[in-house]
């Protein structure tokens, strides 16, 4: 394991004397130091701030205890020495299969170690690390490891430092940089042993481990990209860039913020503030659809009690790892938008027969090259060069699978007489590859020969479209038995900034589907 010898321990008196008294804090102005890692200090900006008024050492190698899992396509279902002892435990020594070497998939900073694992330098390199009270071999950072490799060759290594993580939020919160001068150094050695660059190598870190990569990327000149998944907000938002995650920390540095309402008085748990290079808000970055459950329905979750449990106490701060799993095999679902922020974002204009017009949104469709997509394929964009804090909105479903794409529709209806109706409208898409269900256009008063216009996140990229349905219903009963059709349905595309236009001379009763076909296509 990285630094198993603690060459000094350099500690002040006035700081020993504090632990005596028996204190829970520290004062500034102490420092450790590891075999390998170097010196750790806890004076500002480290501790003495207002943002980190505790002044705490980080914990040595041996307490955090890291181990590094390693996953490739010869081993993508397991990772631990224990896997491979029950073989040894099954076989009675006369199978061939018993004969081969038994490898350890637990990589170290041994040479030897390293060099009998499948470890391969010529490949690239995901790193995923945990935050506070997880570990690294909880079910998402596995089976986010599983899905890359179904769809690239990597060495994906999942970073578990629970024994780290499993104490006072602000002890934590200072040995993940150790853990991250740790994985720094493992970077350092793949280029020693396998000439392998850091421009090849990739962190993910979710909430603590965030700034964990952070610190690792502070350390490793070049390092290719850093994806902060809900950076945690206690102890690092608001504080100088040498102390959380920053745009410098990488060549590439994205960012999903799913939790960033204020941890004072909201609880949220995720920095609200742009870090990256690009800044992803999903559903305006603080409240996540579906999140709003009630306790039975999230604790008894498809994935288990115990996901269930995690997801009612932290919802809104675990959608983004779950996203960004979602993203690597459905890519096009998370085509994030720039925009100022999540309220302009959401406005739409809605047309009336006098003319008034509310304010129009600004933020679609996409502009050619403007729109990058969130998550795993982020680094695809060709971002400005200089450009950082760059923030991008997108909007998803409540529940697996995530990725939706947005269209703005466009709907003016037509009735068989000149009345006023009280009620709903909605439209489904059609398209050469399926259809959707339907979105609700309007919901209150139904003025005939008006426009209503409205932003539709659809659950299914439906491919070119070949027509609409419209239907709608009377909330009020009317004996005149009237009939409502869509007159005119004009449907934008966000992603690449194609309409379509949709036209019918047709009414229909309430609750009866109407067809609208494609009349001309622009």
């Amino acid at each position: 394991m990285v630094g198993h010898l603690a060459i000094s321990q350099c500690v002040s008196t006035q700081i020993i004397s504090y632990r005596t008294l028996g204190l829970p804090f520290l004062l500034p102005g102490a420092e450790v130091c590891f075999e390998n890692l170097g010196c750790f200090s806890d004076d500002i900006p480290w501790a003495g701030t207002a943002e980190r008024p505790i002044a705490q050492l980080p914990w040595s190698p041996e307490e955090i205890g890291a181990r590094f899992l390693l996953f490739t396509q010869q081993n993508p279902e397991y990772h631990q020495a224990s896997k491979q002892r029950e073989k040894r435990k099954i076989c009675q020594g006369t199978a061939w299969e018993c004969t081969k070497p038994i490898q350890n998939h637990e990589i170290t900073t041994n040479k030897e170690i390293l060099l009998a694992s499948n470890y391969n330098g010529t490949r690239k390199t995901r790193f995923i690390t945990h935050g506070y009270i997880d570990k690294g071999d909880e079910n998402w950072l596995l089976d986010m490891c599983k899905l890359m490799l179904q769809v690239e060759d990597i060495n994906c290594i999942c970073v578990d430092w629970k024994k780290g993580g499993r104490t006072r939020y602000t002890q934590s919160a200072n040995n993940i940089r150790v853990v991250g001068a740790q994985i720094a150094y493992m970077i350092q050695l793949f280029k020693t042993i396998y000439q392998q660059r850091p421009e090849t190598v990739h962190i993910i870190g979710h909430s603590l481990g965030a700034h964990c990569a952070a610190e690792a990327g502070r350390r490793t000149p070049n390092l290719g990209r850093i994806t902060g998944l809900d950076p945690a907000e206690p102890y690092f938002q608001g504080c100088p860039a040498l102390v959380r995650l920053d745009p410098s920390d990488a060549k590439f540095v994205d960012v999903i913020h799913t939790d960033a309402l204020p941890m004072i008085p909201y609880l949220g748990l995720g920095m609200s503030q742009a870090v990256g290079h690009l800044d992803f808000y999903p559903n305006g970055g603080e409240h996540m659809a579906g999140c709003e459950k009630n306790i039975i329905s999230q604790i008894v979750d498809i994935d288990g009690i115990w996901e269930g449990t995690r997801d009612f106490v932290a919802c809104n701060h675990l959608r983004s790892y779950k996203y960004y799993s979602d993203s690597i095999l459905n890519p096009e679902g998370f085509l994030g938008y720039p925009c100022s922020d999540g309220d302009v974002f959401e406005s739409v204009s809605v047309l009336f027969l006098l003319g008034f017009k509310a304010h129009r949104g600004r933020c679609f469709p996409c502009a050619e090259g403007a729109c990058p997509l969130m998550g795993h394929h982020a680094d695809k964009f060709r971002r400005p060069s200089g450009a950082e804090k760059m923030k991008f909105y997108l909007n998803t479903a409540d529940a697996r699978p995530f990725g939706r794409y947005r269209y703005k529709v466009s709907v003016t209806i037509t009735a068989d007489r000149a009345l006023l109706l009280t009620g709903s409208m909605s439209v489904a898409l059609y398209g050469m590859e399926g259809n959707t269900r339907q979105y609700q256009v309007k919901k209150g008063v139904l003025n005939p020969g008006n426009t209503y216009e409205v932003y539709i996140d659809v659950e299914k990229d439906v491919g070119e479209l070949t027509k609409m349905k419209f239907i709608w219903n009377n909330s009020v009963i009317n004996p005149m038995f009237p009939k409502l059709g869509a007159e005119k349905i004009v449907l934008q595309r966000g992603k690449d900034r194609h309409t379509y236009t949709f036209c019918s001379s047709e009414t229909v009763r309430e609750d009866v589907l109407q067809t609208v076909p494609l009349c001309t296509s622009v």
